[in-house]
């Protein structure tokens, strides 16, 4: 009755095959909820009206081998999920004989093991299933039992007798296997039945892989698969959801029901669905934007130029060269080099000492010299300060030290005092209020005398207490170079991160035995200490950067050094938990205008690379979003055209008795009303939903930049 069978004019035996299903309201159906002139659409307007398929198979719906159709015939038929009986037996026993292809990409136990899966005792190993991938509901036809494993020859016919019901344009198929069975489709398809093939030349039809199955895959199918680059299919993830003493009749019906149930079930929570969709779709469109632009923004202009010419060019056409994919081949002796190379030290802060320098140069040259010691000028005086704070850290003693490394300590921990004792001297005359904040810390620092020379404090004028006076020269010096080492330090740690993660990953492709791991887990412990090494060093000159700032009125400086916090340290391509390749964002740290110049080979690969998922994520979630408000304007579209079929039906038949009638005519007007329901409470909570209401203004905007 929920079909509507009962009020046909025909009767029962006019049903069509699928007929009984309950459809999902967001799926485009041509004459339905698609506009006028849909199929008049260029490709690139016309990805909104493709429908997305997702193939797989349950192994868990087995059935023994009791009964048979005979005895126990379907009262469906092939009106609702399940395919027609007769029809798909008939194609098996013609197409059963043909081997099944093995897999070039990574061993599927589905495909590979299919012919030799044991089914004693079974009449079916499981079902094979096709759904919506949008809205996880079955389509018509698309059930089948599988005899033996999930073999191409089930699943053929179970794809091409769900697609026969829809008269789209674009497919976009997800499974898991994609990669293997895409390969002879089309061939596959001719020994069809004639009323299950489609002129596929006429059609756009694209091949994915689910994104939880993509990780299985080798690399080359993890780009030419998936969903998160290819352009089109917003954040579509793929994944089909996932009785035994039956008779086969008995089972198949009672398989209908449950598929119309749990279908029906997910069509009254369209509503919520799409709203927590694209409460979270127009966000996150406009958060991955952003980022998509401040990353541009950083990025060589004539190299962005050629990177949106190649990934516009395989977009087109997949043959071209895969943006996606490394162009570099990273060898030992490349890591080695990472690791020993000088000239890879930053020159931010000594172009900034030159700079300093010709100015101290050409004031001496005008005779505005206000140096107040004959060798030692202000500039110099900062910046040895500095120098002088990196040669604190003098290494501890183990428990159990030799006589040497003790003699060497003491003698580096005696070099260092000299320094500090000849500094200060000079530090009096350029900043005497000094003297009497040493005087009242000495008596404090007179007992520990063993470790005396790394604990004195320079007191430069980023280390003085409030109030305390200071020549603003001094504070500007120590601005420049304090700022310039901040810089220094985070290149260090980026570099630091990039060498961790290129020796990570030689490790795990090529280091074996035990030998040869402690040695690589040695330079992985030695980049670690590197990257944390030049952390400190950031932290410490980002935070006499705030003590200076507001005695300068230095402004907007903290956008580009932000705090740095261990889950900022992370390559370019890691991700955090919680994230995924649709979801993740890049760490701050590799969005510095820097970062563009390092002309590293590897670094400029990574950044090519992150560059295109930085852009196909940002247009995947633009897609999400315009893909959402298609299906809720085709939602209600579909529920309004079948609330007019309900009113149509209620007087349709006729019948002897007015009870017959009258009784007809409520249940369809029920059904009428309840399609009316759910239009106007689902109308009411999307209007509710601010999000939606602040980016009307947006929409056809958005609709024509994705063309």
């Amino acid at each position: 009755m929920r079909a509507g069978r009962g009020h046909d004019p025909q009767g029962l035996e006019n049903t069509q095959e699928g007929e009984c299903v309950v459809k999902c309201p967001a799926c485009p159906h041509p004459g339905i909820n698609l506009p006028e002139g849909w199929n008049a659409k260029k490709s690139a307007e016309g990805w909104i009206y493709a429908l997305f398929i997702a193939i797989d198979a349950n192994f868990r719906l087995k059935r023994k081998a009791v009964s048979s159709d005979q005895s126990d015939p379907s009262l469906n038929r092939g009106w609702a999920y399940f395919v027609e009986e007769g029809t798909y037996k008939n194609y098996l026993s013609q197409r059963g004989n043909v081997p099944q292809e093995k897999s070039t990409c990574v061993s599927h136990n589905a495909v590979n093991m299919a012919d030799s899966k044991s089914s004693r005792g079974l009449a079916a190993t499981g079902v094979g299933t096709v759904d919506c991938a949008q809205h996880e509901m079955k389509l018509p036809n698309g059930v089948g039992d599988l005899q033996k494993g999930e073999k191409y020859v089930n699943m053929d016919y179970l794809v091409f007798s769900a697609i026969a019901h829809f008269a789209v344009l674009m497919f976009n198929f997800s499974y898991d296997i994609a990669c293997q069975w895409h390969k002879k489709i089309w061939n596959c398809m001719v020994a069809m039945p004639q009323e299950l093939q489609i002129n596929h030349e006429e059609k756009i039809v694209r091949f994915f892989v689910p994104k939880f199955h993509l990780r299985a895959h080798i690399q080359k199918c993890q780009t030419a698969f998936s969903f998160n680059f290819t352009r089109g299919v917003g954040r579509t993830d793929g994944e089909a959801p996932d009785t035994k003493e039956m008779g086969p009749g008995a089972r198949r019906d009672h398989l209908d029901d449950h598929f119309g149930d749990s279908n029906w079930k997910k069509r009254m929570a369209l509503g919520c669905t799409i709203t927590r969709k694209i409460a979270d779709a127009v966000p996150r469109a406009e958060a991955h934007r952003q980022e998509l632009e401040e990353l541009e923004k950083i990025l060589d202009r004539k190299e962005l130029e050629r990177w949106q010419v190649e990934y516009a060019a395989w977009e087109e056409d997949k043959s071209q060269p895969n943006p996606f994919e490394s162009r570099v081949t990273r060898k030992l002796g490349w890591l080695a080099y990472e690791v020993t190379d000088s000239s890879m030290v930053a020159m931010t802060l000594s172009a900034v000492r030159l700079r300093l320098a010709e100015e101290e140069a050409k004031e001496l040259s005008k005779h505005a010299d206000v140096s107040l010691h004959a060798e030692v000028s202000p500039f110099i005086l900062i910046s040895s300060g500095l120098d002088i704070q990196d040669l604190h850290d003098v290494s501890a003693l183990g428990l159990h030290a030799t006589d040497l490394q003790k003699a060497n300590i003491t003698t580096r921990r005696n070099a260092l005092q000299r320094k500090i004792d000849a500094w200060i001297q000079v530090q009096l005359l350029y900043m005497p209020s000094v003297a009497a904040l040493r005087s009242q810390t000495s008596s404090d620092d007179a007992e520990d005398t063993a470790n005396r020379a790394e604990k004195i404090k320079l007191m430069l004028p980023s280390e003085l207490a409030a109030g305390t006076p200071c020549d603003t020269r001094l504070l500007r010096l120590e601005w420049d170079l304090r700022y310039a080492q901040a810089d220094d330090a985070l290149n260090e740690v980026q570099r630091s991160i990039q060498l961790y993660s290129h020796l990570s990953m030689f490790k795990v492709a090529n280091i074996r035995g035990q030998k040869s791991n402690t040695r690589a887990r040695s330079a992985l412990d030695y980049a670690e200490k590197r990257k944390q090494q030049a952390k400190s060093k950031y932290t410490a000159a980002r935070t006499a950067l705030q003590t200076l700032a507001p005695l300068l009125g230095k402004v907007g400086w903290e956008d580009q050094l932000l705090p740095l916090r261990d889950a900022d340290m992370r390559y370019l391509s890691d991700m955090l938990d919680g994230q995924t390749e649709g979801t993740r964002d890049m760490s701050w740290i590799w969005k510095s205008p820097d970062i563009a110049h390092n002309r590293e080979e590897g670094l400029q690969d990574s950044l090519r690379i992150e560059w295109c998922k930085a852009r196909a994520r940002a247009e995947r979630w633009q897609e999400e979003e315009i893909l959402l408000r298609e299906e809720m304007r085709r939602i209600e579209c579909f529920l309004e055209w079948e609330k007019e079929q309900w009113r149509l039906r209620a007087s349709a038949r006729t019948f002897v008795t007015n009870a017959e009638r009258e009784g007809c005519a409520a249940y369809a007007e029920r059904q009428a009303a309840l399609r009316g329901g759910i239009i106007e409470s689902t109308t009411a909570l999307w209007k509710t939903i601010p999000i939606l209401r602040s980016t009307e203004g947006t929409e056809s905007s958005n609709k024509s930049s994705m063309g």
